[in-house]
């Protein structure tokens, strides 16, 4: 395979679940500010269909449920491009339904491609950004990676998950030149809600109807109605790698910021109520 200079180009990223959405504004916007990308997703044809051709885009097909196909991928991604500077994870789907509500397929599934998915990716990359002694690993978590909410309980622990292990990499990174960081969006104008990106749980149990039940309805409405500019959030990545200090945890849109206000202020108010009993313990000093 033709080797590309690695210096005709900002940046080499490699974005899982470009082929639409998030992934795919993303893929546009690296592109366009003169950086080399590799494309992923399930059907390659779909991401070309979606990007297009250039000397500076590589698609791939590429399961990030199947180890195998991600070790060929980033194999072939380093004989084209010679490096990899940006992996963004990218990929993954979403469940709408209370927790009692949620199958067992559809949470394993679910969790495959969330988190194992996103671990599959990372270690597969990891060990060329190590030699590199550079690098910048973005996971795209959610508002609900942060608080979770009615209706999405299991999905929130997926995002959970992720959180827990950017956390824990962006530590164990730092030394050695690679950041770590995690990006939650709050409700963008994508396709996230519609049954290609959101799984809705078939059975829904009446007792829930004021809780996950409202949640339901609320996201149909909701749907393509979002309060967040996608374009405007794959031009901050942008920013984001360009940042000579990432910060471990991006927010993305105000709807995310006020999330997690309200969640802090929750937790310290509930932690100073119960602090007698949590401080009581304790071995006596």
């Amino acid at each position: 395979m033709k080797n590309v200079q690695q210096h005709e180009f900002k940046r080499v990223w490699l974005i899982t679940g470009a082929s639409r959405g998030i992934g795919a504004l993303i893929a546009e916007a690296a592109l366009a500010d003169g950086n080399a990308v590799v494309a992923t997703g399930r059907n390659a044809a779909a991401v070309v269909e979606r990007l297009g051709t250039s000397s500076a885009l590589l698609p791939l097909a590429l399961d990030v449920t199947n180890e195998e196909q991600i070790r060929l991928g980033v194999r072939v991604a380093l004989e084209h491009f010679g490096r990899i500077d940006v992996l963004v994870n990218n990929a993954g789907f979403g469940l709408l339904a209370a927790v009692e509500e949620s199958g067992d397929a559809d949470v394993r599934r679910m969790f495959d491609t969330n988190v194992f998915g996103l671990l599959n990716v990372t270690r597969a990359v990891l060990p060329t950004m190590r030699a590199q002694r550079s690098g910048h690993v973005i996971n795209i978590s959610s508002i609900g990676g942060y608080q979770a909410a009615a209706g999405f309980g299991v999905y929130s622990s997926t995002k959970f998950a992720v959180e827990g292990i950017t956390e824990a990499m962006h530590t164990e990174l730092k030394p050695l030149g690679i950041h770590a960081t995690i990006v939650e969006p709050g409700y963008f104008r994508t396709d996230f809600l519609d049954a290609s990106s959101l799984l809705v749980a078939p059975d829904e149990i009446g007792d829930y109807a004021a809780t996950s039940g409202a949640v339901r309805r609320q996201a149909l409405a909701l749907n393509h109605n979002q309060p967040g500019d996608p374009k405007k959030l794959a031009a901050a990545m942008l920013r984001l790698a360009d940042a000579p200090n990432p910060p471990l945890r991006l927010p993305m849109g105000t709807d995310t910021l006020a999330a997690i206000a309200a969640k802090n202020a929750f937790v310290a108010q509930e932690m100073e109520t119960w602090r007698e009993l949590s401080a009581s313990t304790d071995f006596p000093a």
